[in-house]
């Protein structure tokens, strides 16, 4: 599980996140929902431990993301935006290192890294240099990089940014999986399809702070909104914001 506990960011005079809070349960698909520069990845990066919190706390699995980063780490998949994947190594060989960092070693290395291309359906350039991928490829060995230890948790920056519909139902998929087997899935996207598509509970971020949280069926109740996406813009609009 992960929680947020009022959470402040800034960067010089920019307030990018203001006194955020929210938790994301295991066996479920969260969804930080919100427009371009709302504090959505400044958030998750603060979940990864990349930045520090100004205040307020996170935790991960109970560790807290400040004064016990390498517990939080090992509890969480990060998918930044952004692949960031070895250009010279193979998709193997960038999936094993980071299996390595994450304690792995072994015939269980290997095996856990065939289950991955099987279930990422790598196995065409699983033995290719990454350097030249496509986008989805480059996704699919990051994906597989931030979940070859199994973590309790998964964070996703934009996922499916830049995937075709082949992709990106393959990775809806895999998503879902992971929910079922009892994974925290924590996914930050503006893509209103997506996120109705996925998402068991949705937080919706707006000028750095929480607007709105709850079920699809609670937010569109709260808003009187039929849709989805028009209980978003009036969540994103409202001054008072929803409990």
């Amino acid at each position: 599980m992960i929680r947020v506990q009022d959470v402040y960011k800034s960067f010089g005079e920019v307030k990018a996140v203001q006194g955020v809070s929210f938790e994301a349960p295991d066996g479920r698909i969260t969804g930080l929902l919100g427009p371009n520069g709302a504090g959505k990845s400044t958030t998750l990066r603060m979940l990864y431990t990349v930045l520090r919190p100004d205040t307020g706390s996170a935790t991960i699995d109970g560790h807290d993301v400040v004064n016990s980063p390498l517990q939080a780490r090992r509890a969480i998949g990060p998918l930044p935006h952004g692949s960031g994947i070895y250009p010279r190594l193979t998709a193997r060989e960038n999936i094993r290192y980071y299996g390595k960092l994450n304690g792995m070693s072994g015939k269980s290395l290997e095996q856990r890294i065939d289950q991955l291309s099987d279930m990422l359906e790598m196995e065409e350039f699983m033995d290719r240099r990454t350097k030249g991928f496509s986008q989805g490829q480059r996704t699919k060995v990051a994906l597989a990089r931030a979940i070859v230890h199994e973590p309790r948790n998964v964070i996703l920056d934009e996922p499916t940014n830049g995937l075709d519909v082949m992709a990106t139902r393959a990775l809806r998929d895999l998503i879902r999986k992971l929910r079922d087997h009892g994974k925290c899935v924590l996914f930050s996207s503006h893509v209103m399809q997506e996120v109705a598509a996925l998402c068991d509970r949705i937080v919706i971020i707006a000028r750095g702070r929480v607007v709105a949280q709850g079920s699809p069926d609670a937010l569109r109740s709260q808003t009187g909104k039929d849709n989805l996406e028009d209980a978003f813009v009036a969540a994103i609009g409202s001054e008072e914001g929803l409990e």
